[in-house]
């Protein structure tokens, strides 16, 4: 677990200058890894990620920290049960991560997605002449986020739009997300 002085893993660039003042993992994505219970995505105030942007880099701290609860909650509810855990917790162990640039975020495409292209870096044991070095990649991705409205107001959230999971959706039944629309008109765009 990190310390109370850890920088949040989402601060960290593998460009030294790239944060000037980068926040502390308590001031940063704990709250929202925190508000992770029982009860649903959150059970703390304020711990709802205001955008897509936000939630992405606590997806990505939580595969820093090796959350992958965390991870399944905030993609989209009807893809969650169709996710492995066990593949996720794997993946964010056996991953050497050093650093997250966001490329760019897109705020608002249409009523409810928007997108966040991004460089989550690792390093690989690079086994050249036996020299064994590290070697710098990194996994470049252009994600979709699609914001949810509950049955309250106040109650809407961001969630990953997961391209990689199998799902049988025709392009005219209602989308995934509960919008309303059909689907080739809503989540359909950005997972088709």
């Amino acid at each position: 677990m990190p310390s109370l002085t850890q920088i949040c893993p989402c601060q960290i660039h593998p460009s030294a200058g790239a944060i000037s003042s980068p926040l502390l993992y308590k001031d940063c994505c704990q709250p929202y890894h925190d508000g992770l219970g029982n009860e649903g995505i959150e059970k703390v105030v304020g711990a709802r990620a205001e955008t897509a942007e936000r939630l992405m880099r606590t997806r990505y701290s939580a595969f820093v920290l090796v959350k992958p609860e965390y991870i399944v909650k905030t993609t989209l509810p009807a893809q969650q049960s169709l996710l492995d855990i066990n593949a996720i917790e794997n993946w964010a162990k056996e991953t050497n991560w050093v650093g997250l640039e966001i490329v760019q975020h897109t705020p608002k495409l249409g009523k409810r997605h928007a997108q966040v292209e991004f460089k989550a870096y690792y390093n690989v044991v690079d086994d050249a002449e036996n020299s064994l070095k590290e070697k710098l990649q990194a996994h470049h991705e252009l994600s979709a986020f699609i914001k949810v409205t509950g049955k309250a107001n106040n109650d809407a959230r961001w969630y990953f739009l997961d391209p990689t999971v199998a799902m049988t959706v025709t392009q005219k039944q209602p989308c995934i997300c509960g919008s309303g629309e059909k689907f080739k008109r809503c989540c359909g765009i950005y997972l088709g």
